[in-house]
């Protein structure tokens, strides 16, 4: 965290100029891994692999992305935000060359995994940076999050034109470039920072015995579980969403990512509005709402393949998958400050590393018992979440 002391119109500019390029840079990491889940149509022809083998490697990607989150959290807190926020883009980049670049198979599995520890460096390492520079840090994680539905607006349209026109390693190259673009502005622009534990080890901040003290706070741990089946349900949606419109229910790949674009979009509105409705309603009573329109959507999505039943179900998957930060919010409203860094990282890794099964798990149900199997698995998670939130309210312990 930045502990230097700013006048108050000073503070604001660099608090803004900071912000503006955090959502830059969180557009670029994302651009660049959803560049890559677009493009699975074209990859699965070039290498000829099963459903199964891709949703593999593409959960390997989330897996290294969710290894990274503590890590990021504690070299954050040693080593100051900017410097790994700087490391997680400039990794991006290295990584998208390599996959644009990757002869074989199994070489592309290796570098998506490059890709995952790039992307994964990155968000807690941007939190720490922000939560330094404001008070209303949930406004400020809002609009830094704007970064991601925007590259879901964007990258599935930009593939699908440019896979069509000159193949899905040009495609690739853009997020390369988007990535480099951004790296050289925050490293020009965003002063360095200093760490807020400079004086201990990072063996102190990775002990087991102060992570599990952490993660045994009721709400950090209820937290940990809502957050698994979200991640799940939404890991496996935007990575496999593409191809589920394609090949469950025949649309062109063009079609397929303007839906895509559609699911971006809500996303990139309601998040920033969640946030401040969990601050004023409470996070458990929004977190429920978007868990029961996750149901509703999800359901017509898995048992038909009416477009004009498609829309309003993409819209409301979208809803379903803003829940992101009600569910951050409820795990930092748990932790100190000085705790941010190590219990955030914790439980970003415990979540998105088991939602990294989401992806294999649904491209290995799709090959066995078919796509609209698959989509009725997500159904039920998001089911079962909504049922324990409804079960919270019952006791009385709504947050």
């Amino acid at each position: 965290m930045d502990t230097t002391v700013l006048p108050s119109n000073e503070r604001w500019r660099s608090g803004y100029t900071v912000l503006a390029l955090c959502v830059g840079a969180y557009f670029a990491i994302r651009f660049s891994q959803l560049l890559v889940s677009a493009l699975v149509p074209s990859i699965l022809g070039t290498f000829a692999v099963s459903r199964a083998a891709i949703g593999t490697v593409l959960g390997g990607m989330w897996a290294a992305y969710a290894f990274a989150q503590l890590p990021s959290g504690v070299l954050s807190d040693r080593f100051g935000p900017r410097s790994i926020v700087l490391a997680g883009v400039g990794l991006t980049a290295v990584a998208g060359l390599l996959l644009a670049g990757t002869p074989s198979f199994a070489l592309f599995g290796v570098f998506l995994g490059l890709l995952g520890v790039g992307a994964g460096l990155y968000y807690n390492a941007a939190t720490a940076l922000l939560t330094g520079r404001f008070d209303a840090i949930g406004q400020a994680i809002g609009i830094h999050r704007i970064g991601d539905p925007a590259a879901g607006l964007l990258a599935p349209p930009i593939a699908a034109a440019l896979a069509l026109r000159y193949g899905w390693r040009v495609a690739l190259g853009v997020g390369v470039a988007v990535s480099l673009l951004v790296l050289g502005a925050f490293a020009r622009c965003v002063p360095a920072t200093r760490s807020v534990e400079e004086d201990q080890s990072l063996r102190e901040l990775l002990a087991p015995r102060y992570l599990l003290a952490l993660l045994s706070r009721p709400t950090l741990a209820s937290t940990t579980v809502l957050a698994v089946f979200a991640e799940f349900v939404g890991l496996a949606t935007m990575s496999l969403l593409p191809t589920f419109l394609v090949q469950h229910h025949g649309y062109t790949l063009l079609r397929a990512g303007l839906l895509f674009s559609v699911l971006a979009a809500i996303r990139g509105v309601l998040q920033p509005l969640a946030g401040r409705a969990s601050d004023r309603l409470g996070r458990d009573r929004v977190l429920a709402l978007m868990m029961g329109a996750g149901v509703l959507g999800y359901g017509p999505l898995s048992s038909s393949t009416a477009f004009v039943l498609a829309v309003p179900a993409v819209v409301l998957a979208g809803i379903a998958m803003s829940w992101a930060l009600p569910l951050q919010s409820r795990a930092i409203d748990g932790l100190t400050e000085s705790e941010q860094g190590a219990g955030f990282g914790l439980v970003r890794t415990i979540y998105i590393l088991s939602g990294a099964l989401g992806t294999a798990v649904t491209g290995l149900v799709a090959d066995v018992a078919g796509w609209g199997a698959s989509f009725l698995v997500l159904t039920a998670l998001l089911t079962i979440a909504f049922l324990l939130l409804l079960a919270n309210h019952a006791l009385g312990e709504w947050d």
